[in-house]
């Protein structure tokens, strides 16, 4: 029994690589919304959820989360993508990725969403609130 522990131990030990060739650095980007699907009313309480289009520019653009700031009733979205880079293998791509969320409107009045769609832009939609 002790031999085949040590037998383990020493597989396990010459199995872990310390070859740097593998490194990626990984960091995010926030990028830009294409589009959204959201209902063309919200009823206060109830839960929706929300669909984002965007782009990925590159294979090594991995969908993260969704950037979410809320002020009052607006809301502010984009979609922040890690990206992994160091292995020389990202090609250039625009595939149109989708993400979505849950959203439920707890206040009255219209929420009003801005996605952003890059630089200073953005699409602007108002969903308003019935009882």
């Amino acid at each position: 029994m002790k031999k085949i522990i040590a037998c383990l131990f020493v597989f396990l030990i010459f199995s872990c690589s310390t070859n740097d060739d593998s490194t990626q650095d990984v960091y995010y980007e926030i990028l830009p919304i294409e589009s959204a699907v959201l209902p063309e009313e919200f009823h206060l309480g109830d839960v929706y959820e929300i669909t984002l289009t965007y782009i990925k520019p590159s294979t090594c653009h991995a969908f993260n989360n969704i950037y979410f700031e809320q002020e009052l009733n607006e809301r502010t979205l984009a979609v922040v993508a890690y990206v992994t880079s160091g292995n020389g293998n990202c090609q250039p791509t625009e595939i149109e990725a989708e993400a979505s969320f849950d959203f439920k409107a707890e206040n009255a009045g219209p929420y009003i969403f801005k996605f952003w769609q890059g630089g200073d832009n953005y699409l602007v939609v108002v969903v308003p609130v019935v009882d």
